[in-house]
This record gives C-alpha cells, sequence and structure tokens, in this order.
C-alpha cells in the first residue's frame, strides 16, 4: 500500500513504529525521540527500544536499565509502556545474540537473521495488541538490528533515517559497510538532517531527501538570568569561546593553539568535559586558553552568552563532514557571531555564519566578526535559528514521504 497524498499535506492518523540505536530510557538527547514525540500529534506511535543483547547482559547485569529488560523477557513486566496520548515505548521481550565481533559475513547474516526475527516477533506482538495497521517503518540509522524489518513487518512504508555516517565509528565499519548501503537502497526513501548525508544516500538510493534538523532552542532564545557565570567573569574581552564536549576526533587542537598565539589579546574560553588527548595538549600551556570544564545544559545559555565570537573548529574528517552541529544553533538562537571550519553540511549556515577553511580564515574572520557585529545581525541570525523546530523536520519529512509515494 502505498500512500497518496499531495506533497505538502500533514500525514496524519497513521500507525508509525519507529526503531533505532537509542532507547527511550537513554539519558543523552536523541533526534529520533524529539521525532516520535512530534510524530505522535497527529498519529499514533511505537517507540521500540533497542534489544537486550547477551554481552551487556554479562557485563552490567546489576544495572536498572539491563534488570528493567530482563524482567520483561522472564515475564515479570509488560514491555509495553503508555509515554503519553498516542505514543506508546516498548520493551522487547526477547535477548539478541552480540554477534558484531564475528568476521565471517555468512555466519553473521545467519545469526543477525536470527536476532532480526527475534525481534519482529517482539514487536509485532506489540502492534497486534495496539491494533496498528498499514504500518509506516522509520529506522533511525539501525542498520544491523533492524536490517531485515521491512521483510519481516511489511510496512507500508520504509523509512530510513541518516542522522551520523556511522560507518566512521569502528563499531560499524566493517559490517556496515556493506549492510548500510543496502539498507538505504531497499527503504522505500531515506531522509537525513544534513545534505552531506542525503547525498550518500543518495548514491544507494534516489528516493533520499535532506530534511533539516529540529533543535530545542527555548532555553537559548530566552535567557531569564542575564548575569554572568563567576568562572567566566574576570575573563578579559573579547572572549572566544566554544561550548560542547571536548573531543579530539571532532575539535582541531593545533587550530585552537594557532588562534590563541595569533592574538594573545584574545581570551580562548573552552567550556565543556575534556576528553585525553585535550588533557595532554599543549592549549593547557597558553597563557590566554581557559578551560571551565563540563557543565549542566542549563546555564550553557549564560556561558554563551558571555562570548563575543562563538566557536566551532572542527578538524574535517568522515564523522564531522557530514554532521549537523546542533551547537550552531544554539549560538545563532542568542545572536551570537560565529565562525566555523567550513564544511558541506555547515553549508545550510553560510548566509548567518563565518565560514573558514584554513587557520588563517579563523583568525582574519573573528577580527570581521568583532568589528560588523550589529543588532540588525544579530536579529537576523535569531530568526534563521528559529526556522529549525521539530515541527519544521517533521513536516519536511512528511513532505519526503508524500512525493516520494507519488512517484
Amino acid at each position: 500500500m502505498q500512500l497518496q497524498m499531495p506533497e505538502n499535506k500533514t500525514i496524519m492518523n497513521r500507525d508509525i513504529v519507529v526503531v533505532g540505536q537509542q532507547p527511550w530510557d537513554t539519558e543523552i538527547g536523541s533526534n529520533c525521540k524529539n521525532i516520535a514525540l512530534e510524530f505522535s500529534k497527529q498519529n499514533r506511535v511505537l517507540y521500540v527500544n533497542s534489544t537486550l543483547d547477551r554481552v551487556t547482559l554479562i557485563k552490567h547485569k546489576a544495572d536498572p536499565k539491563v534488570q528493567r529488560r530482563l524482567a520483561v523477557i522472564d515475564g515479570k513486566q509488560d514491555g509495553l509502556v503508555v509515554i503519553k496520548e498516542n505514543l506508546w515505548n516498548l520493551y522487547p521481550d526477547c535477548l539478541t545474540e552480540s554477534i558484531n565481533w564475528i568476521k565471517n559475513r555468512t555466519i553473521f547474516d545467519i545469526l543477525n537473521k536470527k536476532n532480526n526475527k527475534k525481534f519482529a516477533k517482539s514487536i509485532l506482538k506489540a502492534i497486534n495488541q495496539l491494533g496498528f495497521k498499514d504500518i509506516i517503518l522509520f529506522n533511525d540509522n539501525d542498520m544491523f538490528r533492524s536490517y531485515y524489518l521491512k521483510e519481516l513487518l511489511q510496512p507500508s512504508v520504509s523509512i530510513y533515517y541518516s542522522r551520523d555516517y556511522m560507518l566512521a565509528v569502528d563499531y560499524w565499519k566493517f559490517h556496515g559497510a556493506d549492510l548500510e548501503p543496502a539498507l538505504i537502497a531497499k527503504s522505500d526513501l531515506c531522509v537525513a538532517n544534513s545534505p552531506y548525508l542525503s547525498n550518500y544516500c543518495k548514491k544507494y538510493n534516489p528516493q533520499s531527501y535532506y530534511v533539516g534538523q529540529g533543535c530545542d532552542l527555548e532555553m537559548f532564545r530566552n535567557l531569564k538570568d542575564d548575569s554572568i557565570p563567576t568562572d567566566i567573569a574576570n575573563i578579559q574581552n573579547p572572549i572566544i569561546g566554544y561550548v560542547g564536549a571536548l573531543q579530539s576526533i571532532r575539535l582541531d587542537i593545533k587550530l585552537l593553539a594557532f588562534i590563541a598565539k595569533e592574538r594573545p589579546q584574545w581570551s580562548i574560553v573552552l567550556v565543556g568535559p575534556e576528553d585525553e588527548a585535550f588533557k595532554a595538549s599543549e592549549l593547557h600551556n597558553i597563557s590566554n586558553i581557559y578551560f571551565l570544564g563540563g557543565k549542566d545544559p542549563s546555564v550553557l545559555p549564560a556561558y554563551i552568552n558571555a562570548f563575543d565570537v562563538c566557536l566551532n573548529p572542527q578538524i574535517i574528517n568522515q564523522v564531522t563532514i557530514g554532521n549537523y552541529p546542533r551547537k550552531i544553533d544554539e549560538y545563532l538562537a542568542m545572536g551570537k557571531p560565529t565562525v566555523a571550519t567550513a564544511t558541506e553540511a555547515m553549508s545550510i549556515f553560510e548566509a548567518h555564519t563565518y565560514l573558514a577553511k584554513r587557520n588563517e580564515d579563523f583568525v582574519s574572520m573573528i577580527d570581521t566578526a568583532l568589528k560588523e557585529d550589529t543588532t540588525e545581525l544579530q536579529n537576523k541570525r535569531r530568526a534563521f535559528a528559529s526556522t529549525h523546530t521539530w515541527e519544521n523536520n517533521i513536516l519536511e519529512i512528511y513532505k519526503a514521504i508524500n512525493i516520494s509515494s507519488n512517484m
């Protein structure tokens, strides 16, 4: 069954099954959870947690989350939980085998198909219990455990959602190099949160669409308390700042050192937890670089508010080149001039940010940003960031479904 709708029509009163890598009870933010919440405003949605695998059971048996899953598998608790109206969360009642270490592709595929069948059986049980019909299957980057779900669940529409280039991660690289392109190809359509990833998907499936990214920007748009945090209050201006995890796989340590040495009168302020490479780096020996450590998310707007210019000094690699930089929306939502590494994913921000290709560009663009910042530019940045809502993101997904279905 194919959806027959004009491309601009909202999809309503449908049954949607969402699968992915992040369970509902994950502590960190999740695109997929936000998307499911938005879907559920006009459709019935079943959000399916990842299965409990044997290695996780062995290593983390005492973890309350593992215990909860064991209770469902043992039939002691109901695995179907109401989150809110029109939205349910499923804890699968099955244990799957940990097989990614197996390098023989034939053996891996046999065992992966068994895992998929267990997973599908649990989902089908919940689908029948809820009375779901003609489901839309939305797969958030789950290329192993959900590889066969199109065949096993027989959805009316199957969608693969690409939000990160997973093959850059060692865990996914070996088997994923074959499975992800094949899964993209057999899906009815693919949607992606960056132009780089939509172009990647388009290599294997012509029905691949860039649908943007939603962000929760309320606390960045409406700063209630504009007082300056004490650990930044006495740092000399201008402050050139970054907020986020300090990870060497994503950020250019040498670039940060270059900026600080070229402009010793600037204060380079880094707010976020450091990985081992950052802890051991020369940055700690440069007098105008300040490490303020990790902060509670609720106070991050106050730090950004204290910056004169915001940075996103990414190192270009497979992890970063297609990654949607949500922090740019946060910077712009506060009206801040922002200088970032030029990547394909950053191209959507080019009218409202300064995009640097070389170390020297960063320095000259920060100089320019400091000189030409105005209230008018700040308001334009805020207005642009405000378009990146989950509602708009979902409307683009609906549009992609409708266009694909009418072809």
